[in-house]
């Protein structure tokens, strides 16, 4: 029997989408790119250089009232998510967000709302869960590999001093907690499978209206957690869950083939060092075709709007602890 490919949209031709997310819809089984919306011939004809039959609609809203489109992704700006995610449904496509999906928390009941009401999937596009690497430290964690967890600490940063950049843009929801911080702060939320009692320390610093430092600190029912994200500091990411028996870390947990191979080390008391690795694996890819399982099969997809709502609760509340600027 042959499955009919989900068909996707996406709305604006930003770089991100010709980088990364339009080449994994292209690359996915069970998925294929058929349209994007931009006014730019010029920005379209690199997505048409490797998808020459791909149609340019020259308005966002001439996309959604294409009836061979399927689904849509957007990639807009940070403070027009939870707008197009709404039109997006409205006009019946299933929908994946760039994250933040929203720019505070509340602003998610709307999408859940309209979930509910239309039947469609909605998703925030965060990535990193269903990448094995992940998968498989939570299985570790769980399982009880490193006895009790005491602690987790996380770190993301990057530098981005081009004031130009839209993440440097206050009035478009930039900020490198909104950019990078929901990695991990979500991640840790994903692995425990709880929320944070309190945020115990928020040190923010800001220019021109957007954290470019971030150094935050919560308590949890199980553990604490400690967290670094920045846009002013030279790439590091990784990720430790340290326990009474032993340590997990993840050396590319965000950017996997990109600032690194993906590896999962597994410290235990008595038996060192064990690493598992994970060459070539495209999270991106592997998003998409989640996706589309779940559209055509009902398949559980990893990363709910629920599961969005309760980073972006926790975004506000350090927001709430150390100022917005």
């Amino acid at each position: 029997m042959t499955i009919e490919p989900i068909r996707w949209g996406i709305l604006g031709a930003a770089n991100f989408a010709l980088q990364h997310m339009g080449r994994a819809i292209h690359a996915a089984e069970g998925a294929e790119l058929v349209a994007l919306a931009t006014s730019s011939p010029e920005k379209a004809k690199p997505f048409q250089a490797f998808c020459p039959a791909l149609k340019v609609h020259d308005s966002y809203e001439a996309l959604l009232a294409d009836p061979g489109v399927d689904a849509v992704y957007i990639p807009l700006p940070n403070h027009l998510h939870v707008e197009w995610t709404l039109k997006a449904m409205d006009a019946g496509k299933h929908v994946l967000t760039e994250k933040p999906i929203a720019m505070e928390a509340g602003e998610i009941d709307a999408l859940i709302a309209k979930r509910d009401e239309t039947g469609l999937h909605a998703a925030e596009a965060y990535m990193i869960v269903h990448h094995p690497q992940w998968q498989r430290a939570r299985a570790m964690l769980r399982d009880g590999a490193i006895g009790d967890l005491v602690h987790v600490d996380g770190v993301f940063t990057y530098n981005n001093p081009d004031m130009g950049n839209i993440r440097n843009d206050a009035s478009k929801g930039g900020g490198g907690i909104p950019d990078i911080g929901v990695y991990t702060y979500g991640s840790t939320r994903w692995m425990l499978g709880e929320e944070p009692e309190e945020i115990t320390h928020a040190d923010l610093t800001f220019e021109a209206g957007v954290d470019v430092v971030a150094r935050v600190a919560a308590r949890f029912p199980s553990c604490t957690a400690h967290w670094v994200n920045s846009m002013r500091m030279h790439p590091w990411q990784h990720m430790s869950f340290h326990g009474t028996e032993g340590v997990i870390r993840l050396t590319a947990p965000f950017n996997a083939n990109v600032f690194d191979q993906a590896e999962v080390e597994l410290h235990q008391d008595g038996m060192g060092r064990r690493i598992e690795r994970f060459p070539g694996i495209n999270q991106y890819v592997l998003q998409v075709e989640n996706f589309g399982r779940t559209v055509r099969e009902g398949a559980e997809y990893p990363w709910s709007l629920e599961d969005a709502k309760g980073t972006q609760a926790l975004i506000d509340a350090v927001y709430a602890k150390g100022g917005r600027g």
